[in-house]
């Protein structure tokens, strides 16, 4: 990797964005991880990113400056790995606010800003963005609905971006407790295994799980690789 790489990670305690900082440190790479600083696990995450030896950056959202911040920071690459859990929206949301939560509230909100922020970075950055599979435009489905508003904003705004829409993501390593997520994982690879048995390769390849550390090569791996400019990736190129 050049050591001009600058990548600026935004999500990074979430169990993708860990293990793409962590990624990116093993390659060599100059890594911003970005934690919010009324996170209660701050100094958790501080400690552990200093000791894989990336930085630590708590520029507060929503008041513009995160796009100061990446202006001066200037990173070559950029990972909008964000995202909530509907339990977590609720809490946050009405702890600040009182108010009822969304997805759009915190994944929406949050991401556009970062894609605001990145379309004034002077040497436009790579802008990998962590989408779902089944995203797609009319689903009534509330977070991929969410997903695919977030995805229109990249397309519209940005020149130089990936879309990553995986199947579920999972694995032994996770701490975040999503029981729907890891039994649907289970039951959808057993099925999915019997398919591509009998020769649906392509289905057992789109749809089977992918573990946290798996995901974060293929995210880094897309984000130095040219021929992913302008693309979406389904779960099939990622492993």
């Amino acid at each position: 990797m050049s050591a001009s790489e600058i990548a600026f990670v935004a999500g990074a305690t979430g169990y993708t964005g860990r293990n793409v900082v962590k990624e990116l440190r093993a390659r060599g790479v100059r890594t911003v991880a970005h934690v919010r600083r009324e996170s209660k696990e701050f100094e958790r995450w501080r400690r552990a990113f200093t000791e894989l030896g990336a930085e630590i950056d708590s520029t507060p959202w929503g008041s513009g400056a995160i796009e100061a911040r990446l202006a001066e920071l200037r990173p070559t690459k950029v990972f909008a790995l964000l995202g909530t859990t509907w339990a977590r929206a609720r809490r946050e949301a009405m702890a600040a606010t009182g108010a009822k939560p969304s997805y759009a509230t915190v994944d929406v909100a949050l991401t556009t800003e970062l894609v605001r922020a990145t379309k004034l970075v002077p040497v436009a950055p790579r802008f990998v963005c962590l989408s779902s599979i089944g995203t797609r435009p009319g689903t009534r489905n509330p977070y991929r609905e969410t997903r695919w508003r977030i995805e229109t904003a990249v397309r519209e705004a940005l020149a130089d971006w990936t879309i990553v829409r995986p199947s579920y993501i999972t694995g032994p390593d996770r701490e975040e407790r999503r029981v729907g997520e890891t039994v649907g994982a289970a039951v959808g690879d057993r099925v999915l295994a019997v398919l591509g048995a009998f020769g649906a390769t392509h289905w057992r390849e789109r749809y089977r799980s992918i573990t946290g550390p798996d995901l974060a090569r293929a995210l880094v791996r897309l984000a130095f690789d040219d021929t992913a400019r302008g693309r979406v990736i389904h779960a099939e190129e990622l492993r």
